[in-house]
């Protein structure tokens, strides 16, 4: 057999790569064990439906147990197990455990993204009756009382606050952030990793620990009063190793800001809400009128932060394709 015999893939046509009448031996390629073909789909979905099969005979029928959990872990336990024994018999030992951990992964990111998705749903579903009127957006909750109707009142002094306060928390924190990740990197030296190790520790530094060193130290010690400067200045130490952090923080304003029914633009001298205190405080009040107002500054909150995610989002990718 020479070599033109051979197939394309097989073929080394490369001058004086073989000696004459020497016969090209098959080049070695890894499979790509990510494909998959008809055969692995419908070893997936024919697990997926025996293993179903066996818990709901087994689960809820054999042992007579009951819990949507519970079903669930079993029916994944039950999963696992059958498919490596599908995929035993097809694949060899390298592709049974790639193919069993990519189902692992893609069952956790399902958790998750159904944690998320469910939590956002209901949200907006608490607080649609709210978000329904437009003097929601519109007034602050000045002469209002928790058991007002939804026709009264607003959230417009905790949005007013919320922006104010992470504004002052950027400008603080954000010079700080940018030119530490300059120094680390760029600059680098002996205190580099000192200063890495501050960085990791503080990304881990609760909420609340940052609220009270403010509190104590500039509320207590120096006399300042509870204002949204002083709620600012606790998010910037939470904010310096991750940005745009302190949003939704509650811990923070909970005791430094102090909480206000009214709007204001002045974030020194007097107390000022925002919208994380907002929902603590009106959810604590069990007032079902209350409830619906939290659930909807709940839901406004997350269209703040999605707008500043996706406001970064695009201003990196800029920067990358510039």
């Amino acid at each position: 057999m020479t070599t033109l015999d051979l197939p394309a893939e097989l073929r080394d046509d490369g001058p004086g790569d073989l000696p004459p009448g020497a016969t090209p031996q098959p080049t070695a390629r890894p499979r790509r064990t990510r494909r998959l073909t008809r055969e692995d789909w419908l070893a997936l979905g024919g697990s997926l439906a025996a293993s179903l099969a066996l818990v709901v005979v087994g689960y809820l029928h054999i042992l007579n147990f009951s819990g949507t959990v519970g079903f669930l872990l079993c029916w994944y336990a039950t999963f696992i197990a059958v498919y490596a024994v599908v995929l035993a018999v097809m694949h060899p030992r390298t592709i049974v455990v790639e193919r069993l951990v990519t189902a692992t992964l893609y069952v956790a990111a399902a958790i998750v993204l159904f944690a998320l998705g469910s939590t956002i749903v209901y949200t907006f579903a608490q607080g649609w009756k709210a978000l329904a009127h437009a003097n929601f957006f519109t007034h602050d909750m000045s002469g209002v009382a928790p058991t007002a109707p939804l026709t009264e009142g607003g959230v417009l002094h905790a949005m007013v606050g919320t922006v104010i306060e992470v504004g002052i928390a950027v400008v603080i924190s954000l010079p700080l952030g940018v030119g530490t990740a300059v120094y680390m990197t760029e600059v680098g030296g002996r205190g580099s990793q000192t200063v890495r190790t501050m960085v990791e520790a503080m990304t881990a530094l609760p909420e609340i620990l940052a609220g009270l060193f403010v509190y104590v130290f500039l509320i207590v010690e120096l006399g300042m009063a509870k204002s949204g400067l002083a709620a600012a200045i606790a998010m910037a130490v939470t904010m310096t190793p991750i940005i745009a952090r302190g949003i939704g923080e509650t811990a923070v304003v909970l005791i430094t800001s102090g909480a206000s029914s009214f709007t204001t633009v002045k974030p020194t001298g007097v107390p000022m809400n925002s919208l994380p205190l907002f929902i603590y405080t009106a959810y604590t009040t069990h007032e079902p009128a209350a409830i619906a107002r939290a659930f909807g500054a709940a839901s406004v909150l997350l269209v703040m932060v999605l707008g500043l995610f996706i406001v970064a989002r695009v201003l990196v990718r800029e920067r990358k394709a510039r």
